[in-house]
């Protein structure tokens, strides 16, 4: 295999101006988002030395993703995608404003804090369905992967690079400053969308109201390959994730150094980058369903790994692996949402897909600090990364389909095509029919 197959494709950024527009202004929206991340995570610890407190930032993300995000998809398939999306970035400025107010203006309680955090990820709750469109109808079907792995290998670089930028902001101008850049960052976003056509969706609209929700869920309860998909997903970040529980691990086991904090997520990204970074074969491939099964699998047990170590440098390396086995699961659950899923209900898959891989690691940050306050960091971990484990074994086991390949050809609509709307409806009760990184 040459070398150009091996490394990242990238078609799309040749192929298509509006995408490499799009693309800068989502990598420096991410580069603040981890920056923003890391502060919240540092502010809230820093005044209640609490990993439930900590665990409870991860809940003010989660719930407005669960409450917002299926009644947002359906909003999103009856408008121009594009016009919400901007409407949301938006909002989520607005908020990082007025997280910098409160950081300029001196202590506030812990509450206010997480206010602000859920008003934003409500209007994230909002923006990603909208954006969920944007590569499909940018990009031809043969590089949607592609598309997906450069947006996937940018926002890895910036998770390298966020927590170590933040953590130099913090030190030498303070909370505040991270927050302003974070809004700053969000007017990138902007500009980047801001160019795009009017983007409204193609055949039928949503219904409205609960019709609209109702006919997106019931798409994805009817469709195995999506739905052991999101599953799969479900259980690796609700099981086993473990952000929260980097400062108590720090704390137990590094002396609570923060440079050591801040590098734990770098080595997340780490492996992350590395692994996209040679993903050509993985966009190439038709075989989703497989390499998602085996990196979820892979994250587990490098967090059980990670959990039984003492030692910093085989921390950092099995959180390199945690993070190059996560890299290749999201790609890999997104490509084959993104290709099995018609336009007319690509906005609610894709609010299902949020609620999945954002409120799933909020909600799993959560459990591991509530359990690591009843135990230990280190039992949090282990105990997560073997329940994951023991999940992807069951939804392989019970899901052929998605074992076999998920690739488009499993699905109703014939290879290289998109699925229709009969596609939509399920056929026979969970029938085989055949659709979302600090």
């Amino acid at each position: 295999m040459s070398l150009s197959r091996t490394l990242l494709d990238v078609r799309p950024l040749r192929t298509s101006p509006l995408f490499r527009r799009l693309l800068i202004g989502r990598t420096v929206s991410t580069l603040g988002g981890f920056m923003t991340a890391v502060t919240v995570m540092y502010q809230v610890w820093d005044m209640t030395h609490s990993a439930v407190w900590s665990g409870a930032v991860g809940l003010a993300q989660a719930l407005p993703l669960v409450g917002v995000g299926l009644v947002a998809g359906a909003f999103v398939d009856r408008s121009d995608r594009r016009r919400v999306y901007l409407v949301a970035t938006v909002g989520q400025a607005v908020c990082s404003v007025l997280l910098a107010v409160q950081a300029f203006a001196g202590t506030v309680p812990v509450a206010v804090i997480l206010a602000l955090v859920a008003a934003q990820s409500a209007f994230g709750a909002l923006g990603a369905p909208a954006a969920g469109v944007f590569l499909p109808r940018l990009l031809p079907r043969d590089q949607i992967a592609a598309g997906l792995a450069l947006n996937q290998v940018t926002g890895q670089a910036m998770m390298l690079l966020g927590p170590a930028v933040a953590g130099l902001v913090l030190g030498w101008w303070g909370i505040g400053v991270c927050y302003v850049i974070d809004a700053v960052s969000f007017g990138v976003a902007f500009y980047g969308a801001f160019g795009l056509p009017a983007l409204p969706p193609e055949g039928e609209k949503s219904r409205a109201g609960v019709h609209g929700v109702l006919d997106g869920l019931r798409f994805l309860t009817g469709h195995r390959v999506v739905r052991g998909a999101l599953v799969t997903d479900l259980a690796a970040t609700l099981l086993a994730m473990p952000v929260s529980l980097f400062p108590v691990v720090n704390a137990e086991r590094f002396g609570g150094d923060p440079r050591t904090l801040g590098l734990f997520l770098s080595a997340l990204a780490v492996g992350g980058v590395a692994a996209t970074a040679f993903s050509g074969p993985l966009t190439r491939l038709a075989r989703p369903g497989p390499v998602m099964l085996v990196a979820s699998g892979t994250w587990g047990a490098a967090l059980v790994l990670f959990g039984m170590t003492e030692a910093v440098w085989a921390a950092f390396a099995t959180l390199a692996l945690a993070g190059a086995a996560d890299s290749v699961a999201v790609l890999s659950r997104t490509t084959i949402i993104q290709t099995h899923t018609p336009d007319a209900l690509l906005g609610r898959v894709t609010a299902a897909e949020l609620i999945v891989g954002q409120a799933g690691p909020h909600l799993g940050n959560l459990r591991g600090g509530v359990l690591a306050g009843w135990t230990s960091g280190a039992t949090a971990l282990i105990t997560g990364g073997l329940m994951c484990l023991a999940a992807v074994v069951t939804v392989a086991g019970t899901t052929p389909e998605l074992r076999r390949d998920g690739g488009a050809s499993s699905g109703g609509a014939p290879k290289g095509e998109r699925p229709g709307p009969a596609d939509v409806e399920p056929q026979r009760g969970p029938a085989e029919e055949e659709p979302a990184g600090p």
